[in-house]
């Protein structure tokens, strides 16, 4: 998700193959071995595999707009960070409790929201993105996973006292950029962005 909403907002063209994860195609694989997604195919054969990194690559001579300078402050990349780590962390453990033992998913619930959300809320709520004014790529960076957390128990998530995480979030999700990602794509076929 992050990986695509920044190849649209730099205007970098692109095609995007659904993958079903248990039954990855051998094209696939044969670009990338480790076979998770996303994978980026640069001409000349150039494979980027990490969201974050192909990120950093949209942006490169094409941030015209700000994007990527406005992410790299310290508060952006320390919350960029925490995102890609323990809230991850804690994300994966409270969406998917079946395969993590231990803790009861709440408990993980409650630790990404005090290692995440709530410094997320304490800076959304004296500017309305992590770029200031405007949005910038640590906002791309960070709402795809606010938007998997929040999916897990919407009800419980929009009754919390995070109210400029909410608006935030809200505003990302209506917007045409990941309403274009969002588009369920072909099963096995290509599609141009």
């Amino acid at each position: 998700m992050r990986a695509r909403m920044a190849l649209l907002q730099a205007s970098v063209g692109f095609d995007a193959h659904e993958i079903v994860l248990r039954d990855k195609p051998a094209e696939m694989l044969a670009v990338s071995p480790k076979g998770t997604v996303p994978v980026l195919l640069l001409p000349g054969g150039v494979v980027i595999e990490e969201s974050l990194d192909i990120m950093r690559w949209a942006f490169e001579g094409r941030d015209a707009q700000g994007w990527w300078a406005r992410a790299q402050t310290p508060g952006n990349q320390a919350l960029v960070a925490l995102n890609d780590g323990p809230f991850k962390q804690q994300l994966d453990r409270y969406k998917y409790p079946e395969r993590h033992e231990k803790a009861a998913p709440e408990f993980h619930r409650g630790q990404a929201v005090a290692c995440l959300l709530h410094p997320l809320e304490q800076r959304l709520a004296i500017e309305p993105f992590l770029g200031g004014d405007a949005p910038c790529a640590a906002d791309l960076a960070i709402f795809p996973f606010v938007r998997q957390f929040r999916a897990v128990d919407a009800a419980w998530f929009d009754a919390q006292a995070l109210p400029a995480t909410l608006q935030w979030l809200q505003g990302w999700l209506a917007c045409e950029p990941f309403q274009a990602c969002m588009r369920k794509l072909p099963s096995g076929q290509r599609v141009a962005f």
